[in-house]
């Protein structure tokens, strides 16, 4: 049978989203920053992002904020698409901001299709982001033993079991391969795990939002230069 025109598939379409004010209600109510900020002037900061960075990550640990070190890593898959998580930092130096995975996992095979990274801390505490924006390179084989060993045993059985991003077959499979891996990171605290991997994001931007509760955000953004200095500018929040 011939169509005069394209043919559509009505029962296909997903039916209209039901209102859930019960939601609605419970997401509205959420307030943010419900605590007095700290200032920011932006014409005060040093001449690079890295004595900032580290300015404001002790500030966030006075100001108790719980896990100041954990951080969202965007990468793009083999289609170019998005694909992000959060991971812990591990150093920030004049290399750049380093963090560590398995070389086989996604975010891994990611990098090293297309080895550029964007990099997000949010701070509530104080209402204060990072971002940070650039090329990504693998250290040395020292360095990623190294990074592995300077961790905890947790750390290590973790870097042990399974492989990272793969399809686990049940819990109780990932509970068994957990369990041989910590007996095996106590039993041989300086066994290797060969695809781990320590990664640094070399930095071309890097910006830094401090919150207002009048909603006169400040942005600030460093961005690296061909001669290696930095230039700084204010954005519109």
């Amino acid at each position: 049978m011939r169509s005069n025109g394209p043919m559509t598939d009505d029962s296909a379409a997903p039916p209209p989203s039901p209102a859930t004010p019960a939601f609605q209600d419970l997401l509205h109510a959420q307030r943010v920053w419900d605590t007095e900020l700290p200032s920011f002037d932006p014409a005060a900061v040093p001449p690079g992002p890295l004595p900032l960075f580290r300015t404001w990550f002790a500030e966030a640990v006075a100001a108790g904020q719980p896990e100041p070190h954990a951080m969202s890593l965007a990468t793009a898959d083999a289609e170019g698409l998005p694909d992000v998580r959060t991971l812990l930092l591990h150093e920030a130096d004049e290399r750049g901001w380093h963090f560590a995975t398995h070389a086989t996992s996604a975010k891994g095979r990611q990098l090293a299709a297309r080895p550029h990274a964007a990099l997000g801390f949010y701070w509530p505490a104080q209402g204060r982001q990072v971002r940070v924006r650039g090329p990504v390179a693998r250290c040395t084989p020292a360095e990623s033993h190294a990074d592995l060993h300077a961790r905890s045993t947790g750390a290590l059985a973790a870097a042990l079991t399974g492989a990272q991003s793969e399809v686990v077959g049940s819990v109780a499979e990932l509970h068994r391969a957990a369990d041989a891996a910590w007996d095996r990171a106590r039993a041989e605290p300086d066994t290797e795990a060969p695809t781990w991997t320590r990664y640094v994001v070399e930095p071309a931007e890097v910006e830094f939002f401090q919150g207002d509760a009048r909603r006169r955000h400040v942005r600030l953004r460093y961005r690296l230069r061909a001669g290696g200095d930095w230039t700084r500018e204010l954005l519109w929040p």
